[in-house]
């Protein structure tokens, strides 16, 4: 199976590309704008490089993983799109101009217009989410096939920007589509990476059916802890988890049982953070293998957009923004 890969940033040179080498069946090739990484990428791992994007697309691969910053996504894939790919692996998040913690309506627009580019030429796209396929995420939902505990009717979220994206994606999936949403941005400020000082953020919304919320976002909590907390209350039950590694929490009001399931501590998170995109990567391959649809659609991460643009919306106007009417995401899911 041919795999091209746009991009060759530590992202992809410590986690994608060892994840995709464990398949004997991968061959990979690279490109980068930054010819000179691109090659010192290669030479580490034994794998070809090329300098344009006509000659990585020349053997018609399976799949093209863009793994460029997010600042640069956009522009890749609408030079990708022209060429004619049979399928996108992206990153995420899906657009975000001025950087993941500044994520703003127009990056909804330019993200929904580049699906439906890619939905009219036929290049099936899909996404990253890696913290779907955490031990405790996977856990969660198997608890909730298993168990009687109805429907959704809360859900808390607490998380630093550096898992963001992350968060609002892992709400959108326990919980259902976003409703509406009502925002307000914080007076204090925390650095946040290249991004400069970002205000927090703070959010109620309405969610899946009859699902309420909230979440507030930070650059305040320390690396060294926990960067996301996520409380789901349902009718009959309550799941909390936490950070990459941490024990998750089940109270099962039905048997009056109070659970913690606790992963084991032999690795650190960060091994476990590594992990989560093997596991990715995994589901992802077995799915072009089966001719089945990807596992987290290019559809998941417009949704994590118009959560972001609804949410923006919201502070700059200081009112409730109904996402359906104001950040339709059809006709691209």
């Amino acid at each position: 199976m041919e795999i091209a890969i746009v991009g060759t940033g530590k992202v992809a040179e410590n986690n994608y590309i060892p994840s995709l080498l464990r398949h004997e069946d991968v061959s990979l090739t690279c490109y980068s704008r930054t010819l000179g990484r691109a090659e010192r990428v290669g030479r580490k791992y034994g794998v070809a490089v090329v300098r344009s994007l006509e000659e990585l697309l020349k053997p018609q691969p399976e799949a093209v993983f863009v793994l460029t910053g997010e600042q640069q996504r956009l522009e890749a894939v609408r030079a990708l799109l022209p060429l004619q790919p049979k399928r996108l692996f992206l990153e995420k998040p899906l657009v975000a101009r001025s950087g993941q913690a500044r994520v703003g309506q127009k990056d909804f627009w330019d993200g929904k217009a580049m699906l439906q580019q890619a939905q009219e030429t036929g290049v099936e796209v899909a996404m990253v989410f890696n913290y779907r396929f955490f031990d405790q995420t996977r856990r969660a939902k198997q608890l909730i096939r298993e168990r009687d505990f109805g429907a959704v009717i809360n859900i808390v979220a607490l998380s630093h920007f550096a898992t963001w994206s992350h968060c609002i994606d892992l709400i959108l999936q326990f919980s259902g589509p976003l409703r509406e949403i009502s925002a307000q941005e914080g007076p204090a400020i925390y650095p946040f990476l290249d991004a400069g000082e970002v205000p927090d953020i703070v959010a109620s919304y309405l969610v899946g059916q009859d699902a309420t919320g909230t979440i507030l976002g930070t650059g305040a909590t320390s690396w060294d802890f926990p960067l996301f907390e996520l409380i789901i209350g349902f009718e009959r039950g309550r799941i909390h988890f936490r950070g990459l590694d941490q024990d998750m929490e089940v109270l099962d009001y039905g048997d009056s049982v109070h659970e913690v399931f606790r992963p084991s501590r032999e690795t650190s998170r960060w091994v476990k953070y590594e992990q989560s995109f093997g596991k990715s990567i995994d589901a992802y391959l077995e799915s072009i293998r089966n001719g089945a649809p990807p596992p987290v659609p290019g559809s998941a991460g417009l949704q994590e957009l118009q959560f972001e643009a609804s949410l923006k919306k919201s502070i700059a106007e200081r009112r409730p923004v109904i996402p359906a009417e104001e950040f339709p995401t059809a006709p691209v899911c």
